[in-house]
C-alpha cells in the first residue's frame, strides 16, 4: 500500500496520517507544477440507471408516510479499521434503497426529502436532493494530497451532474448541506452514523426506521430480478467450490480455501459477499455462525457452506448446502441430510399468500421433532415435544427457519413483529427456508455415529400470486442430486 501524506488539504477533511510519513513536497513550485497542464475534462452525463425509477416510487411512498416532515437519510461514513485504513465502504441499506446508489456510492452523503408547500398538511409531497462531496478540481491539492478522497489515490470520482443524471435526482455539493434546517420537524435515520452539520441535534426517529424497513417487505420487480441474479451468481460460486475440493482437502486450513474460492466468485460477479462466508467442515458445521474458517477439509466428512453473492445494487442471496467432501454421503450422513431436506420441503409446500410467516417454522419443526423422536433422541414423544412448554427437539436446532431477504441478508429487521414473525404472507415477499440438525461432538443424547454431524439446507423463496417459487431450486438439494453434482464437476 502506498504511503499517505499529511499535506494540507483544501475543501476536504484532513486525512488520517502522520507527519513522520509525509513524502509530498510542500513547496509552492511543486504545487504550481502539479496543478498545471492537465487536459480539460469532458464529463459525460449518463442516462438514469434502471433502478432510478423504482427508487423514485419508493421515495413517493416514504413521502406519503410523513407529510410535512423533513426526512434525512445518511449514507454513513467510512469505518476505520486501523490507523488510516478503512473497512471496504458500504452505504447504509435504507440510503441505497431510496437513492438507487449502491456499491458506487460516496461516503458521507445525505439524501434529504424536503416537504413542499406551506402549512401543516404537507399534502404537496417532498423534493428529494442528494448532497455529497464531489471530486476536487486540479486547482485544489485534494486530488493528489488527500489519500481518503483524492483521485490520485482512489481513482475517478463523479461530478454532481453525472450523479444527478445517473440517479434521476437533484444533487448539491456537501457544503450546501450546512444550510439544511434541522428542527423539530426533521426525521433522521441516525443508524447510518452520518455526521450532521454543526452538531445538529435531530434525533433518530423510530417510526422512520420502522417504515423504511416495512416498505421492503414486498419486493418490486427490480428487486426480484436482482434476487434472481444474486442467486445465479451464488450458484456459480458453489460450483467453483465443489470443483476445487481436491485442492482444499489437501490443506490444513482448507476451509480458508473454500471461503476464498467462493469470495472470488462474489467479487467477479457482484460487489462482494453478502455476509461472512460460513465454510464449516466436519464438526465445525455444528457451530451455527462459524466464520473463522481455519479448519481442515477432510474426505469422509461434510462441509456446510452458507454463502451468498451481493450484487452492486446490494441485493444478496443467502444459500446453504451441506456437501460430502469426497462426493458420497455415508449412510448416517445421508439419513440426517434427508431428514433436514424433508423439513425444508414440508415448509416450502405450505407457502402461499395468506398464511402466517411463523407457520413456516412450525411446519419445519414438526418434521424435526418427528425424526429426532423416531431416532430415540428425545425423552418424550414428538407430539409432546412440540408442546410450547416442552420443545426438547430444539436442542438440535435452536435457530429459526426463515428470515426476510433482500438488500440486507436479514432484511426488514426493524419491521413490527405483527408484520414480520406474526405477519401474513403477501405476493412479492422474499425470505429463506433453512432448517437444520446439529449434533454436537460432545452431546451424549446422540448416538456416537451421529456426533459431530451438522446439516443445514437453505433456499431463497419468493411468494407468488398463488404459491411460492424456490429461487435457488437450480442448486442441487437431494442427496442423490448432490452426489451427481459433485461427480459432474469432478469427473
Amino acid at each position: 500500500m502506498a504511503e499517505t501524506t499529511d499535506h494540507a488539504v483544501t475543501e476536504a477533511p484532513e486525512p488520517r496520517a502522520t507527519s513522520n510519513r509525509s513524502t509530498t513536497p510542500g513547496s509552492d513550485a511543486f504545487r504550481d507544477y502539479i496543478g498545471s497542464a492537465w487536459a480539460e475534462r469532458t464529463d459525460t452525463v449518463p442516462p438514469a440507471r434502471e433502478q432510478a425509477s423504482f427508487a423514485a416510487e419508493r421515495r413517493a411512498r416514504l413521502s406519503a408516510a410523513f407529510p410535512g416532515k423533513r426526512i434525512v437519510l445518511p449514507s454513513g461514513a467510512a469505518k476505520q479499521r486501523s490507523n488510516d485504513t478503512d473497512y471496504p465502504y458500504r452505504a447504509h441499506s435504507a440510503f441505497a434503497y431510496f437513492s438507487a446508489w449502491g456499491s458506487d456510492s460516496e461516503p458521507g452523503a445525505f439524501l434529504v426529502l424536503e416537504p413542499r408547500g406551506a402549512g401543516d398538511a404537507g399534502t404537496d409531497g417532498h423534493d428529494a436532493t442528494l448532497y455529497f462531496r464531489e471530486r476536487a478540481g486540479r486547482d485544489s491539492d485534494e486530488f493528489y494530497a488527500n489519500p481518503e478522497i483524492g483521485e490520485f489515490w482512489i481513482g475517478a470520482r463523479p461530478s454532481l451532474a453525472q450523479v444527478a443524471g445517473d440517479l434521476g435526482l437533484a444533487t448539491r455539493a456537501i457544503a450546501e448541506f450546512e444550510g439544511v434546517d434541522f428542527d423539530e420537524n426533521t426525521l433522521v435515520l441516525r443508524e447510518a452514523d452520518g455526521e450532521l452539520p454543526g452538531g445538529a441535534g435531530a434525533e433518530a426517529d423510530d417510526e422512520l426506521h420502522r417504515v423504511a424497513s416495512e416498505m421492503r417487505l414486498i419486493k418490486d420487480a427490480y428487486e426480484i430480478a436482482q434476487m434472481r441474479e444474486a442467486v445465479n451468481a451464488t450458484a456459480r460460486g458453489f460450483d467453483d467450490v465443489i470443483a476445487d475440493f481436491a485442492r482444499s482437502s489437501q490443506h490444513e486450513r482448507g476451509e480458508r480455501l473454500v471461503e476464498g474460492v467462493f469470495n472470488t466468485r462474489a467479487r467477479l460477479d457482484g460487489n462482494t459477499v453478502g455476509y461472512d462466508t460460513i465454510a464449516a467442515s466436519g464438526p465445525h458445521a455444528c457451530i451455527l455462525h462459524w466464520t473463522r474458517n481455519d479448519g481442515p477439509v477432510h474426505p469422509g466428512e461434510m462441509i456446510l457452506l452458507d454463502a451468498g453473492v451481493e450484487l452492486d445494487s446490494y441485493y444478496t442471496a443467502d444459500i446453504t448446502r451441506t456437501l460430502p467432501i469426497d462426493g458420497r454421503f455415508t449412510p448416517v450422513q445421508r439419513k440426517v441430510y434427508e431428514a433436514v431436506r424433508e423439513a425444508a420441503d414440508a415448509a416450502f409446500a405450505i407457502v402461499r399468500p395468506g398464511i402466517r410467516f411463523r407457520e413456516i417454522h412450525q411446519t419445519a419443526m414438526k418434521v424435526i421433532a418427528e425424526r429426532t423422536a423416531e431416532w430415540g433422541l428425545l425423552p418424550v414423544t414428538a407430539e409432546q415435544a412440540l408442546e410450547a412448554d416442552n420443545q426438547q427437539h430444539r436442542r438440535y436446532m435452536v435457530h429459526g427457519t426463515s428470515h426476510h431477504l433482500g438488500i440486507d441478508v436479514h432484511d426488514c429487521a426493524k419491521a413490527r413483529r405483527e408484520l414480520y414473525l406474526d405477519g401474513v404472507l403477501e405476493e412479492g415477499m422474499v425470505f429463506t427456508i433453512e432448517p437444520g440438525l446439529y449434533f454436537q461432538p460432545d452431546d451424549l443424547t446422540v448416538p456416537a455415529e451421529m456426533r459431530g454431524i451438522g446439516v443445514r439446507i437453505e433456499d431463497d423463496i419468493l411468494v407468488t400470486a398463488d404459491g411460492a417459487e424456490n429461487l435457488s431450486i437450480g442448486i442441487p438439494r437431494t442427496a442423490d442430486d448432490v452426489e451427481a453434482w459433485y461427480a459432474r464437476l469432478n469427473g
